[in-house]
């Protein structure tokens, strides 16, 4: 893994995906007593960061491999990406989804043309359920932030943002599987000499917080969260990365991840989802540790049911 491996997986796939906005708001640096700028990820196509991740996986594959389709199991944005990436590229999409994914994102996922395969909302349920569909359609697994493409896929974000801003002191990201907060890691190692990664985390699903600590993948045990999309754990692919370039986590709690979210709502008048919410929580949280630095932060994306809201 190098800075060219990087370059080549921008270049690779800018055809494909959007040149995000990066975004600020006097009124929120003020409130902070710092400059923050924002990276928006939730106008990516699809709405999320993981268009990046997906269509480098698909562009990675061989056409015989494409030719025989591509499985993933998600919540909801990797499975929109990978349906989209893939019907952009006539490749076949199979998403394993939990029935309790929002249905909205189900929705997504049908209008990009995904095949839906429901299963329990449990990691090992999600697994096995891929896996079966892996054996039978000979289909290529893409996982969601737990493999290389992916994890240089989502790192272009911070690339365009450091190519925007170089005086950034830090990035922060969300942390749920840990694909974007490793690519993340790995884009300012290789595109900045100074600036460090922080991940924010929900309180109630910290195992990337206690991973750090324990020098191994820790797992949750509680799922109740707002920020659906971080109910994940880490991988062995991701977790050395975090490991070795990340500099901390902060926790959030939940009061705090809806009241991050309702500012940018109601001060940037820009839709978030409450994942996507976690890192500007975790800097409101800590203004001190933040005041007078350059702040950048990747708002990883918008794809919110309307209907659903938790404010």
């Amino acid at each position: 893994m190098n800075k060219q491996t990087l370059i080549e997986t921008h270049n690779r796939i800018k055809p494909f995906i959007h040149k995000t906005p990066v975004l600020s708001s006097s009124l929120i640096n003020e409130m902070l007593g710092t400059e923050v700028v924002f990276k928006c990820e939730n106008f990516q196509k699809m709405g999320a960061f993981k268009m990046r991740g997906a269509s480098n996986a698909i562009l990675s594959l061989s056409e015989e491999e494409r030719q025989r389709g591509v499985v993933t199991h998600s919540s909801g944005n990797f499975a929109q990406a990978v349906s989209l990436a893939a019907k952009k590229l006539g490749v076949k999409a199979y998403i394993v989804m939990p029935e309790n994914a929002p249905q909205v994102k189900k929705d997504a996922v049908k209008t990009y043309e995904g095949e839906i395969i429901e299963c329990e909302s449990t990691p090992q349920a999600r697994e096995a359920a891929a896996n079966k569909i892996k054996e039978e359609k000979g289909a290529s697994f893409l996982h969601p932030s737990n493999q290389d493409e992916v994890i240089y896929g989502n790192g272009t974000a911070a690339i365009e943002l450091l190519e925007e801003y170089p005086e950034l002191d830090v990035i922060l990201a969300p942390v749920g599987g840990g694909g974007l907060i490793a690519g993340t890691a790995l884009a300012a190692n290789y595109f900045s000499t100074k600036c460090k990664v922080i991940g924010g985390e929900p309180m109630e699903v910290d195992d990337a917080y206690r991973s750090l600590i324990s020098g191994k993948i820790e797992t949750n045990d509680s799922f109740h969260t707002v920020a659906d999309g971080l109910r994940t754990h880490l991988g062995d692919r991701n977790f050395p990365i975090i490991k070795k370039h990340v500099e901390k986590i902060i926790r959030v709690e939940e009061d705090e991840i809806v009241d991050a979210m309702q500012i940018i709502w109601e001060r940037m008048k820009i839709i978030i989802e409450p994942s996507c919410a976690v890192p500007f929580a975790a800097v409101l949280k800590n203004k001190e540790e933040f005041k007078n630095k350059n702040v950048g932060i990747i708002l990883s994306g918008g794809n919110v049911d309307v209907k659903n809201l938790p404010f």
